[in-house]
């Protein structure tokens, strides 16, 4: 049995039906009382974990669950940090107590961004809080792992799918005629949802443990995300308004210079190939143009 903690947000729900899709038997918790069943137990991290068991017969644990938006952490470093670190490593203890191996989807955001392609061992250097935070939580489980512990770590960077507010927006308004604002000075090096599940579900088998780093193999602007979409469905370049994140007052560490990381650890120890920029922005973009069409003809 696998057990996705964070069973509400879109890695976790994606990941959960990825493994159910494949035959696994999975669980996912949820913060929502009428969404909670057998398979759906209920888990709010920001209540006390004392009563909380997980499904018997869990054998292995990927936390998805957290305060993700910089802007929020920045706001309340107290309330995010009780979730992100205490809350978390309380419940990696109730887990590994169990017998149960432990995933802990971590960030790209626990490094400044300077350098292209982080190692994994690379001494953390976050410059926002969210990244403070897992950086905080990546020790502790460091040294778990030191002891012998059964925990990964895997950091992310942007995970797109169809759904990305952002993308689905542009996607519908380029084809209109309608101009999109996009940033020449912020960088992105995609992953599609759904590598990152084949990722979470290969190293919940493996029971790997150790960190692993899963990002695009390269970063471009926005801009240039915006250009390319813009190519894609076949209209006017011109449409793609390029603006500055600097003056866009985002949280503390948003902007970094590089977003990727060293991803060689997933390749050569599980075989997972990360595709290019471009074929993830051309999945998700032919996706998307998809599912807007069967909507469209359904209604």
């Amino acid at each position: 049995m696998f057990l996705i903690v964070g069973g509400d947000s879109e890695v976790g729900a994606a990941a959960f039906a990825a493994l159910k899709g494949q035959g696994h038997a999975a669980a996912a918790t949820t913060r929502r009382r009428d969404l909670v069943s057998d398979d759906r137990p209920f888990l709010d991290l920001d209540t006390a974990l004392d009563g909380f068991e997980p499904p018997q017969g869990t054998t292995a644990a990927c936390i998805c669950a957290a305060v993700a938006r910089l802007g929020d952490c920045a706001a309340d470093p107290h309330a995010s940090a009780h979730i992100n670190v205490t809350q978390t490593l309380t419940l990696v203890e109730r887990l590994l107590a169990r017998g149960i191996y432990v995933l802990f989807l971590s960030t790209n955001r626990v490094f400044d961004g300077r350098v292209p392609q982080v190692p994994p061992d690379a001494p953390h250097s976050p410059v926002s809080e969210y990244g403070r935070q897992k950086a905080r939580t990546e020790t502790a489980l460091s040294d778990y792992v030191a002891r012998g512990a059964p925990v990964g770590i895997l950091r992310l960077a942007k995970v797109v799918s169809p759904r990305t507010p952002l993308f689905q927006g542009w996607i519908a308004d380029l084809p209109r005629g309608k101009a999109i604002s996009a940033f020449g000075d912020m960088t992105v090096a995609p992953t599609e949802i759904t590598f990152v599940c084949s990722a979470i579900g290969t190293l919940l088998s493996e029971q790997a443990s150790g960190i692993f780093q899963l990002t695009g193999p390269r970063d471009v602007s926005y801009a240039d995300v915006g250009r390319f979409l813009a190519a894609k469905l076949g209209v006017d370049s011109s449409l793609v308004q390029e603006t500055s994140a600097r003056t866009a007052e985002l949280p503390e560490g948003t902007i970094l210079p590089h977003t990727t990381l060293d991803y060689s650890a997933l390749r050569n120890r599980l075989g997972l190939e990360v595709p290019d920029v471009w074929q993830v922005i051309e999945s998700v973009t032919r996706s998307a143009v998809s599912q807007s069409r069967i909507m469209q003809n359904a209604g």
